[in-house]
């Protein structure tokens, strides 16, 4: 039996996710951060993009997009806390490609009433989101 860590994912609104993980990669600010069982205590942001969970006893990574947060890393637990988190397979594309035409839409007018700080991170997240639709389409084709 793998070793494993008890990982939860919870947003502003559930918890997505809650179970025991082999390991798991999250979107650091400065790239992905791999976490092992028994890794060192870690309290760092994530940017918005796809978490890549091993969970035990299955061959399959979990993903769950996030838009965003904290992950707390103990030696025994990993914790995300997310203003977002949707599994990928319930994400929708067609709002994802939207949103990121009205994010573009609002980068090029200057006289949109949306700030441009606003704009670009609606673009990274609906960046993100298609990403994470790619990662699952990817994944269930093999």
């Amino acid at each position: 039996m793998a070793i494993s860590v008890h990982c939860d994912v919870v947003s502003a609104e559930e918890s997505i996710f809650s179970g025991e993980v082999e390991f798991g990669v999250f979107p650091g600010e400065a790239g992905e951060l791999g976490i092992l069982p028994h890794h060192t205590p870690l309290l760092t942001r994530i940017k918005p993009g796809t978490i890549r969970l091993k969970v035990q006893g299955q061959n399959d990574f979990e993903l769950v997009y996030v838009s965003g947060g904290m992950l707390e890393v103990q030696p025994g637990m990993v914790t995300v806390l997310a203003d977002t988190a949707i599994r990928a397979h319930d994400l929708d594309e067609a709002k994802a490609i939207e949103a990121k035409r009205r994010a573009e839409e609002a980068l090029a007018s200057r006289k949109a009433a949306m700030d441009y700080a606003s704009a670009e991170a609606e673009l990274a997240q609906a960046i993100a989101q298609l990403r994470a639709i790619q990662r699952l389409r990817s994944k269930s084709s093999h």
